[in-house]
């Protein structure tokens, strides 16, 4: 019996081992069950909305400030986070290279859009950053729409937010620029449509997304919306009110042709003939309120953040760098453009809100580049500012490259103030390319208004941390990049003495905007120095994706929840 009663709790203690051990197994596995499904279904937003105001210095923010309405940019600012000192961190800040770094995380050493147009060393002719002419034009037939992102040699977070949900979340590109629409769509995008005016004033794409323009597109271009904007452009509230910008009357602003002065209002319809037809409309705050107007009917069109796999909208409005290059920083074609743009996001905002959901999307909003007061301006104000003698500059130089080395063909183009050799001709004459260049660098250094020059050499070899240097070495791509870098003076540039234009790694080109809004971002804002790399890190980190491949950023922690 005492036998018996102990085999019994023998096999009791073991039962109750063995229940243990699967009650633990059943356990953890149905711990790494709810772990694997949280992982699988981690609540995501709906929709992606990325915003890049074309030219918007940071104190557009602040310098208009009064004049916003709540919903708009203090919208975003107050229930967002809002980045106060974020920059560019290479050169050239232009807005093919700007577009891509914002959605890459990268620049243009790593991604290879070095400028909007820049000298190809191997075909020996200039290219276009989204230029492509293996595919044609979808909504036109003129040659506006033979583009793709093939020169683009990174991913893009919607390109990684779409292989991460299996192509099934969509990405849709939107500027009046074509730049400004294909490459923060990415290579993978089902579409990107931009704005050909001229006599057409239709949205239009490239074979290299579709054939055939879908309904909803053919629609909107059916219903005519660019007539309704053909009308006069006069300031939105009493000019006198407009006291954050300069006198409307100046010497500062170029205007359109066909009117004398440069003053409000304009006369669209009467203009048009005169200023490229419906291209007049980019110069205006009305190809703003197109590229809204486009966007409102994509997100319905394409039933974007209708599921939970997460849709990217790339909105780029494009109208704010035509009016500034044309009347310049601080005219008040420029701060009505930035009022009426307040109302433009506030109209995106709602938009949202009713067919997203308030909290199912995020929003962030940046510039592909700031801008240059002009400088005729700022030498009244006795600030060292100035315009370069570009003739004169290609006179000395040819004169010293002749006397020199005894050629004049040993440059094969000047352009986006670089210098590219002939790598062929410094062969034939047995010349030393690390010499050429030293010599180059030490005549063109002595030129007026330079303010410095670097080698190719020095830019490969050399690793720079901080100052000018480091944000040449990041714009410098071994391959594209010319032989020699050059940098002007802070606000002495190569432009019309009218109107603004940008470029330079000085602040007034660097400092931008960073504002993210919604879902999963925190209220608050930072002084702490962020860069234009880190945007796409901290939106594939909210993501939960991959970030782009070549990015070098790093998510921005306290702007996530």
């Amino acid at each position: 019996m005492k036998k018996l009663l102990l085999v019994l709790c023998i096999l009791l203690v073991n039962l109750s081992c063995f229940s243990q051990k699967v009650e633990v197994y059943k356990q953890d596995t149905s711990n790494n069950q709810v772990e694997s499904s949280e992982a699988t279904n981690t609540k995501r937003p709906r929709l992606v909305v990325g915003i890049v105001v074309d030219q918007m210095r940071y104190d557009y923010l602040t310098r208009f400030n009064e004049k916003y309405g709540e919903n708009g940019f203090k919208r975003l600012i107050k229930s967002g986070f809002n980045c106060k000192n974020n920059h560019f961190n290479y050169i050239p800040t232009y807005t093919g290279p700007g577009h891509a770094s914002v959605y890459t995380g990268t620049t243009p050493k790593y991604h290879g859009i070095i400028a909007n147009n820049w000298y190809d060393k191997v075909s020996g002719e200039f290219v276009y950053c989204a230029g492509d002419s293996n595919y044609k034009s979808v909504g036109t037939e003129a040659d506006a729409g033979e583009m793709s992102p093939h020169r683009m040699q990174t991913t893009t977070f919607s390109d990684e937010n779409r292989l991460f949900t299996q192509m099934r979340g969509k990405t849709i590109g939107i500027s009046i620029k074509d730049r400004g629409a294909i490459l923060p769509a990415g290579h993978t995008a089902n579409a990107a449509y931009w704005f050909h005016g001229k006599k057409e004033g239709n949205f239009i794409t490239s074979s290299f997304y579709t054939n055939v323009l879908p309904k909803w597109v053919q629609e909107f271009n059916d219903a005519k919306y660019p007539e309704k904007y053909l009308k006069p452009w006069n300031t939105l509230y009493d000019i006198s009110t407009y006291t954050e910008s300069g006198r409307d009357l100046n010497n500062y602003e170029g205007g359109f042709k066909g009117k004398e002065n440069a003053t409000f209002p304009y006369d669209l319809k009467a203009l048009k003939a005169k200023n490229g037809d419906y291209d007049i409309l980019k110069v205006t705050p009305y190809g703003n309120s197109l590229v809204t107007d486009f966007a409102l009917a994509a997100i319905k069109g394409e039933d974007l953040g209708k599921d939970d796999d997460t849709d990217v909208l790339a909105i780029s409005y494009s109208s704010p760098d035509y009016i500034g290059h044309n009347f310049g920083v601080n005219s008040k074609e420029i701060q009505d453009t930035y009022i009426r743009l307040d109302l433009e996001l506030e109209r995106l905002l709602n938009a949202l809100d009713s067919q997203v959901g308030k909290g199912n999307y995020i929003v962030f909003l940046t510039a592909d580049h700031g801008a240059v007061e002009v400088p005729a301006y700022l030498e009244n104000f006795h600030i060292p500012a100035g315009y370069l003698n570009n003739r004169n500059v290609r006179e000395e130089f040819s004169d010293f490259m002749k006397n020199t080395f005894n050629s004049e063909k040993l440059i094969a183009n000047v352009s986006n103030n670089q210098v590219f050799l002939s790598h062929l001709k410094l062969k034939e004459l047995n010349l030393d390319l690390e010499d050429v260049q030293n010599k180059i660098v030490e005549e063109l250094i002595t030129y007026d208004h330079v303010y410095k020059v670097y080698t190719a050499k020095t830019m490969a070899s050399e690793e720079f941390t901080t100052g000018v240097e480091e944000l040449l070495q990041l714009g410098y791509h071994q391959k594209r990049s010319g032989d020699i870098l050059i940098v002007g003076d802070p606000a002495f540039i190569s432009y019309s003495k009218t109107g603004s234009t940008h470029g330079s790694g000085f602040n007034y080109d660097t400092h931008v905007p960073l504002i993210f809004y919604g879902f999963g971002i925190n209220k608050g804002e930072t002084l702490e120095r962020t860069e234009i790399t880190d945007l796409a890190p901290t939106i594939s980190a909210l993501l939960n994706i991959s970030f782009p491949n070549g990015a070098i950023g790093t998510p921005i922690e306290k702007a996530i929840d």
